[in-house]
């Protein structure tokens, strides 16, 4: 069990990856001391179209978006998240995968996580309807990882929906589970609170979720609601809708405590079943 600092870091990313570093890289000198994880949201380096997704795109380990990140963890010290970035599929060279990459503090990459669910949706304001699939491939892969703060599962925004996925991670070990986002303001108003602390409840984790917020472009809104929620489900740290990063003691030691003393893993008799999205059969 371990007991460290978070810096949960609240985004209005847009199409100039320059200005959105810049966004990172303020906010981690604004909350450096005693850090030891950094997490930005979904789009962290990219909010764009189709098109702009695919032309910053890179091969995971090279590329500049990534090389700026690598510069930066080694530079303050720190392990950083990567909310999401698009990276070339590792099963299909032709697609993109939205994807959530890890580095720790000397610059390597310790852990990548390709989003499972994308969010094909319509939703009742200006941009209406929302198709993930036309720029992204689905994940394949579950992902926990060690890290200095504890056991952590990665996870990206719309995953939050589908709770099988937080269950199989609590089975994998996952003590803390990241959720970057970029969550609508409509969709984010009703529901993005309920639901982050309900996969903190069912799965007796922490839940760390750094959101973007404000306008991209001219039609998309974002909620924001950076929020890291202890396993008991309480709201221990939350940034409504300023554009900076929030500090959050995470402490896994009364975890197992508490897992003891209402075992839901043990309990439960229904085992979670992940789909091949890509299977149709399925």
């Amino acid at each position: 069990m371990r007991s460290a600092n978070v810096a949960l870091l609240q985004l209005c990313s847009g199409d100039n990856v320059r200005d959105n570093l810049a966004q990172i890289e303020q906010q981690i000198k604004q909350l450096k001391p005693h850090v030891k994880l950094v997490m930005t949201p979904e789009n962290a380096l990219l909010f764009a179209d189709t098109q702009t997704y695919y032309k910053y795109s890179e091969t995971e380990g090279t590329g500049p978006l990534q090389d700026a990140i690598r510069e930066m963890a080694i530079r303050y010290g720190v392990w950083i998240l990567v909310g999401s970035m698009p990276l070339i599929s590792r099963e299909d060279p032709d697609r993109l995968t939205a994807s959530s990459l890890l580095f720790d503090d000397k610059g390597e990459i310790k852990a990548r996580y390709d989003k499972m669910h994308m969010f094909d949706a319509e939703v009742a304001d200006g941009y209406n309807h929302y198709r993930e699939s036309d720029a992204y491939a689905y994940g394949q892969h579950l992902m926990v990882v060690d890290t200095p703060v504890g056991r952590l599962g990665m996870t990206i925004c719309y995953d939050l929906r589908f709770p099988g996925l937080y269950q199989a991670l609590r089975e994998q070990g996952a003590e803390l589970i990241s959720i970057p986002a970029a969550f609508t303001r409509v969709t984010g108003e009703a529901h993005w609170e309920i639901l982050l602390r309900a996969r903190a409840i069912e799965n007796q984790c922490w839940i760390l979720a750094p959101a973007q917020v404000g306008r991209h472009g001219s039609t998309r809104r974002t909620w924001g609601h950076t929020m890291a929620i202890d396993p008991w489900g309480s709201v221990v740290g939350i940034n409504a809708d300023a554009v900076e990063g929030i500090k959050v003691h995470v402490d896994t030691s009364g975890m197992q405590k508490l897992r003891e003393q209402m075992p839901v893993v043990k309990h439960n008799r229904f085992q979670p079943v992940l789909k091949n999205p890509l299977n149709k059969s399925e």
